[in-house]
Order: structure tokens, then sequence, then C-alpha cells
């Protein structure tokens, strides 16, 4: 993939400062510190992985955009808790809603983003013939990543109990979960609609 569409080190270097100025900002004072810890564990696992392989395995300048934007999204549930992050009051408001929604904006990302992920690991290496068995595929590793969080807060729930309520930002609804994974199933199918033929340009294949 030598005509493969990377930022530049001068971009890179300006996301991450930005990004780390963000995770500053979110852990100053959380609403709940091992909350926070756990809503942005994904961020501090991820950033030093993409800083030690950018040098052998850069992105797409979309993909990073795309993991910025969905770090950002998980550093202000952890800042806040996801129940109660002011935009989702504001959405709640707006749309009429029983709940503060903005947890279903973090699932919905939870499979926006992995689509993307999955998609250009899967491109770059041809480990996937034939675009219906891409799509079929990407999908499928997107609800497997959203059935292991989903496990992730059931061991919370059983190992914390009432401690991890915040993390689980359930609100009382019995279908947390299987929404949840519902809205991750919706943005890797809607990532896929809507960003695959850019992703391809910038991947540079046919």
């Amino acid at each position: 993939m030598t005509n493969l569409h990377t930022p530049s080190t001068r971009t890179l270097w300006i996301a991450l400062a930005a990004q780390l100025g963000l995770l500053v900002g979110s852990g100053w004072q959380p609403f709940d510190r091992l909350t926070w810890f756990m809503e942005v564990a994904p961020v501090l696992i991820a950033l030093p992985l993409l800083m030690a392989t950018h040098g052998r395995y850069p992105l797409t300048s979309l993909l990073y955009g795309a993991l910025f934007v969905h770090a950002a999204i998980l550093m202000l549930g952890g800042a806040y808790s996801y129940a109660r992050v002011p935009l989702g009051f504001t959405l709640q408001d707006w749309f009429g809603l029983a709940r503060n929604p903005y947890d279903k904006i973090g699932h919905f990302a939870q499979g926006f983003v992995p689509a993307l992920v999955a998609r250009e690991i899967l491109l770059r290496g041809a480990h996937v013939q034939g675009r219906r068995m891409l799509f079929f595929i990407v999908v499928c590793i997107c609800l497997a990543i959203s059935a292991c969080y989903e496990l992730i807060e059931w061991g919370a729930a059983v190992g914390l109990g009432q401690g991890a309520d915040e993390f689980l930002g359930t609100q009382g609804d019995p279908w947390d979960t299987q929404s949840d994974m519902g809205m991750a199933l919706l943005g890797s199918v809607s990532a896929l609609l809507l960003l695959g033929r850019w992703h391809d340009r910038q991947l540079r294949v046919s």
C-alpha cells in the first residue's frame, strides 16, 4: 500500500497533544475516579499502541480521525459518567426521551470506529476476498467486540456490586445490554455504507 493516504507528522503531533490535553481535562475532577479509569481504559491502551506502531504500520487519515473522535467520546463519558453527560441531557430534552442517551452514542461509536479498523486491517492484508464477505466479517468482528465489552460490564457488576452502577449506566433499562449491542451493530453498518468508498480511496484499493 505505497499510496496509503496518511496524515502528516505535524498533524499527528497536534492530534496527540490535543488528545493528551483532553485526557488530562477529563481526569482532572471526574465524577467518579474508578468509573473514569474504566471508561478511558481503551484510550490509555490504544494511544501508546498507535504511537509504537505508527512507523511500521501507519493508518489512513480517515481512521486516525475516527479514532480521535471515539477517544473524545470515551473521555467525555468518563469525566461525567455516561448517565450524567450534559450533551446527553440536551438530547434527552430535544427528543423527549426517557433517559440520557449519551451511552448509546458511545456504543454506536463502538461499532462505527472498530468497523473501520477491521476493514483497514483486512483489506491491507488481503485477508478477505469479496466485498460481501468483507462486509459480513467486519460486522461480525464489531458485534464480537461489543459482546466482549458487555461481558466486561457484567464482570464489573459482579465484582464491584453497586460500585459498578456508574460504569454500567443502565439507568434502570432492563434491555440495556441488548440495545447497546444493537447500537454497535447500527454503527458498524453505518460506517461501511457511508465511508466505504472514501476509505477505499485512502487505501487506494479497487
